[in-house]
């Protein structure tokens, strides 16, 4: 596990993120035939991996992380679908935003036709405009 942080007790600090340097294949971006570096994930944690660790920190029963979980879910899905903005402490705020193709006029926009979909957008807790999430990240390179 990581270093444990000395902001929020029960926030640990990644030791290290992984990246691998590929090249940019889309020929639309100006970057095209570029090198950039892209994340390397480890894999994918459950619900059920989150529960058991939650509820070993809190000393209680995996049931009631599980209800906490599952009734926080809908109720921030509930205000994100209703237009509001979610903030969680020690954690960040998150909203929806449109994704839209562009018209030349107002009068031509039609929800319908131009509203491609929408995306979940995420900014961590940070102080001073530094997220803790990304302080004291150590990138390694992966052959």
């Amino acid at each position: 596990m990581g270093v444990v942080s000395a902001c929020h007790p029960l926030i640990e600090k990644l030791q290290y993120m992984r990246y691998k340097v590929i090249k940019e294949n889309k020929p639309t971006l100006t970057t095209y035939g570029k090198y950039k570096a892209k994340a390397f994930h480890n894999g994918e944690v459950s619900s059920n991996q989150i529960i058991k660790e939650v509820a070993r920190r809190m000393g209680t029963m995996e049931g009631n992380i599980l209800g906490v979980m599952l009734s926080l879910g809908a109720v921030i899905n509930q205000h994100l679908r209703q237009g509001d903005k979610v903030r969680l402490d020690s954690w960040g705020m998150m909203k929806l935003e449109i994704v839209s193709d562009h018209v030349d006029s107002p009068d031509q926009f039609k929800a319908r036709k131009h509203i491609r979909g929408v995306r979940l957008h995420f900014l961590p807790e940070s102080s001073k405009g530094k997220p803790e999430l990304y302080q004291d990240i150590e990138f390694v390179k992966m052959k």
